[in-house]
């Protein structure tokens, strides 16, 4: 089954865009052109593809097909190469990231490959990698080595972490020692449900698997002012904390005791060779900023 590319590039842009009028004004057509295209395209496959809300979401097949088109649209670049440069928009990635990878090492990499647009998906390190199982992205840095089906997997390098207080915070919690009972009892920030950054840490200096009181706290810059105000205790990446900690602002609970995390960048083998500059650029940046991988 043949799927028309205009029909196709109706439907990325209402999802990107958020409503048939604004993907008219992106696409150059009228809103009417636009809905005519998609209800066409919905026929050919025989599903609904856009949930009718504001803003306009997909549904499961609309989210699969979406993808598709992406991907035809890097690889047609990719081979079209400069020939199409001035005449076609940027074509569009989706990857799925770390937020600590954003906030540390990986922006430069991203900015090194000024012909893409990107649209990152944030996860954590442990849990990235289901976007390219589900299909949904066409890579991903993850913290797993072992690749997703149909995907190649690349080694970056660790992320080093400390767990990290303010003094005060440290004298109240922790005013006979970083104990068990201690650690137990103090609360601690986590990234989300899914962030076993902290409880890995506690695993790794106590043998134990404890579950601190917690606040959830989706923001990488968030830890560091959550750690300096006194709001609880976290793992924050050394790189970010180095110039607190120096200033005394920030101190350790535990000296040498780091939590470095491998990671990796995982594309999708059908992707790859339209990928392979922004793999190098990815490669080269993580072996300037991350620790070597044992």
């Amino acid at each position: 089954m043949s799927l028309d590319p205009l029909q196709l590039a109706a439907l990325s842009a209402i999802l990107r865009q958020g409503s048939f009028e604004a993907a008219a004004g992106v696409l150059n057509v009228t809103p009417s052109a636009i809905s005519q295209r998609l209800k066409a395209l919905e026929e050919r496959v025989g599903a609904t593809l856009v949930n009718r809300t504001n803003p306009a979401t997909a549904t499961e097949k609309g989210a699969r097909l979406a993808k598709f088109a992406e991907d035809l649209a890097l690889l047609e670049a990719q081979a079209l190469g400069e020939v199409s440069a001035a005449y076609r928009p940027a074509p569009r990635l989706t990857l799925a990231v770390p937020a600590d990878s954003l906030a540390t090492w990986l922006i430069p990499a991203l900015a090194g490959a000024p012909n893409l647009l990107f649209d990152l998906r944030i996860d954590d390190q442990d849990t990235s990698g289901d976007w390219l199982r589900r299909g949904t992205v066409s890579a991903a840095v993850t913290g797993t080595a072992r690749p997703a089906p149909g995907c190649d997997s690349h080694a970056l390098g660790a992320l080093r972490y400390v767990a990290t207080a303010n003094p005060d915070f440290l004298d109240r919690h922790f005013g006979k020692g970083v104990t068990i009972r201690a650690l137990a009892r103090a609360p601690v920030v986590t990234f989300s449900e899914k962030d076993q950054l902290q409880h890995r840490w506690l695993r790794q200096i106590t043998g134990k698997a404890l579950h601190p009181p917690s606040h959830q706290l989706a923001s990488t810059h968030g830890f560091i002012d959550a750690a300096l105000h006194g709001l609880g205790w976290c793992m924050n990446p050394l790189s970010l904390v180095q110039p607190d900690i120096e200033a005394g602002r920030l101190v350790l609970l535990a000296e040498n005791e780091p939590l470095d995390t491998p990671l990796y960048w995982q594309v999708s083998r059908l992707m790859a060779p339209a990928l392979a500059d922004l793999t190098r650029r990815i490669r080269s940046e993580a072996r300037a900023k991350l620790l070597p991988l044992p």
